[in-house]
Parts: C-alpha cells; structure tokens; sequence
C-alpha cells in the first residue's frame, strides 16, 4: 500500500464551510452546525479522492505569535479582536488560545469540531506558540512520504516540492475545484520556481498578513528580481554592487525596505522543524470512528445526518 499524507490547514477549512454552507443548518436545539458539517465533509470529500493513509487536522495553537510580531508588528495587526469581547475563544486540543475576530455563530462551532474529530480519531496537531502553517510546513517536510497540504492560504506555496513529493491542494475557488499545486502551477502563476516563493511574497508583501512588502515592487517585479539573482540575499548583493543590472529606482525602493527585508522572511517563512509529539503512526487515518458511540452521540445531538454518514463512509473506503 502507497503511504500518503493529508495535512489540513484547519480552520481554512472551517471558515471556508461556515461561510459556505448555509447557516440554516442547525443542531436540533437550534445551534449552528453548518461549519461543522461542512468540514467533515470537506473531509470526507477529499479522502475519497485522495486516498491518505494518514491524515493530520494542523491547529493555529497561536494565530499571532509573539515572535512574528516582535519582527513585525503590524502582522495581522488589523485582524486583532476589540477588547470588547468579540472573537474566537478557541479550545484547541491542548490549550484556550485567542484568535483573531469571528462571528460568534463560529466560535461555538469550534469545541464541536474538536469533538467530533476527537471522537473519528482524526488527529488533531498544533504546537504553542506556532500557526497551523509551521505545523504542516513541519509534518510536509519531515513526513518522508506524498504529502498534500489543503489550504487557501498562498503563504504555503513555499512548501511545494516536487523532489520530496509535496503539493498543495489550494481550495480558493472552493474545495470541489481546487487547483492541484506543483512547481510548474506556480512557475507558470508567478514567475518563479516553489523554492523562490517565500522570498517573492515577502518582497511584494500581503495587506491581508499586514506585511507591506517593498514599497513600489509589485508582482512582476519581484518575480524578475527572483529569476535573475535567486533570493533575496542575492537582490541586495547584487543590489549593491554598482555594476550590477537592477536599475536606480529599484535599488532606492530596496534600500528604504531594508529594515524591513532584513527580518520579513522569517515572518513569512514557514517553520519545519518544530518538536510536535508524533509520529507518522500517530497519524494513521483510522477505517472507522475510534469512539462509536461518542461519535453516535454527537450526530444525534448535534444533527450531523448525511455528514455523519459520508465520513465514515470516506474512512472505510477500501483501497486506502
């Protein structure tokens, strides 16, 4: 049997299915369940059709670390919840962690999802202090086996590498048309190769992240300045050189960024090789829920109907 991975960017997808699946679909006291049925079945969607032997649901155990912060403060800066309350208190497999603003029909919908995947055995892996991103950059680059990250997050692009049998599954236009992504996709997207990806967005910037990038330097300027000197070492080496081709204007725009580009890779870079307390075998994508009858509870009280169905249909398909 072909081992494969499954690393879920997590709440991508749930903030996906709560503003996809209509709210109307309620638990039989009147709770809101649709971003919970929507992610088991964007689950089991995806388990039909990839097949993974192993699977992970990555956790944001601290969606604004302290450290990324410390290097940049206006990192998600405008994502931060008012001090009135508003937002997500959510309980992650080991720990409350605050995150950012969310309707509150959201945030009581998350306990439900750890439960319920909790009850499947479907893994659930964060690490404190750390995204869900430095987690499937981790479990990607250390798993040894294909790996696909699922994920509308481009950021994770960097983790694309054909060598090592990682792709992303990029779910922006909907998990049931999601584009399959290889370093081909994203030379013929962007301009550059997978491995160039983190330094091209740094240098172009993300308004949504609150990282400004360099001031004046779009897409395609970034995208030649990767082609021609390979990172972002080499642009300010060549940069700095005065026979070197980079014209006058782009060399003033990456002086006054120099602050900046000094330390923005590591806030857009991807960590992987935190310490996560598993192994692949604590991974293994079970054939059926590892707790029946909570499982069962759950889909009674909660309403989970066809959901409850399809995923445990999808574990035990046959031929995983």
């Amino acid at each position: 049997m072909t081992q494969r991975l499954l690393v879920l960017d997590t709440a991508s997808l749930y903030f996906r299915a709560f503003f996809g699946v209509p709210d109307s679909l309620r638990s039989p006291d009147g709770r809101p369940i649709n971003a919970v049925r929507g992610l088991l079945d964007f689950i089991s969607r995806l388990t039909d059709e990839y097949r993974p032997t192993h699977l992970a649901c990555c956790w944001d155990n601290d969606w604004r670390p302290a450290w990324r912060v410390q290097l940049i403060p206006s990192y998600k800066a405008h994502r931060v919840a008012e001090s009135s309350g508003s937002g997500i208190t959510e309980m992650s497999h080991s720990a409350a962690t605050k995150v950012e603003d969310s309707p509150d029909d959201l945030a009581i919908q998350i306990p439900m999802i750890i439960d319920s995947l909790n009850a499947l055995g479907i893994a659930i892996v964060g690490k404190d202090g750390y995204e869900a991103d430095d987690v499937c950059g981790t479990l990607a680059r250390t798993s040894g086996i294909p790996t696909e990250v699922v994920t509308g997050d481009r950021d994770l692009f960097q983790l694309v590498d054909d060598e090592r049998r990682i792709r992303v599954l990029y779910t922006a236009r909907g998990v049931g048309k999601h584009d399959r992504v290889d370093d081909a996709w994203i030379r013929n997207r962007f301009g550059v190769p997978a491995a160039g990806y983190r330094d091209f967005a740094t240098l172009k910037g993300d308004p949504s992240d609150g990282l400004p990038g360099v001031a004046g330097v779009g897409e395609k300027t970034a995208a030649s300045l990767i082609t021609t000197y390979g990172s972002i070492e080499g642009i300010l080496a060549a940069a700095s050189r005065p026979d070197s081709a980079i014209a006058a204007g782009v060399r003033a725009k990456l002086a006054a960024a120099i602050d900046y580009l000094a330390v923005a890779p590591d806030v857009v870079g991807v960590v992987d090789d935190l310490d996560l307390g598993v192994t692949l075998d604590d991974l293994v994508l079970p054939d059926a829920p590892a707790d029946p009858d909570r499982f069962a509870e759950l889909t009674e009280t909660l309403g989970l109907g066809g959901s409850a169905d399809r995923i445990r249909a999808a574990l035990g398909t046959e031929g995983r």
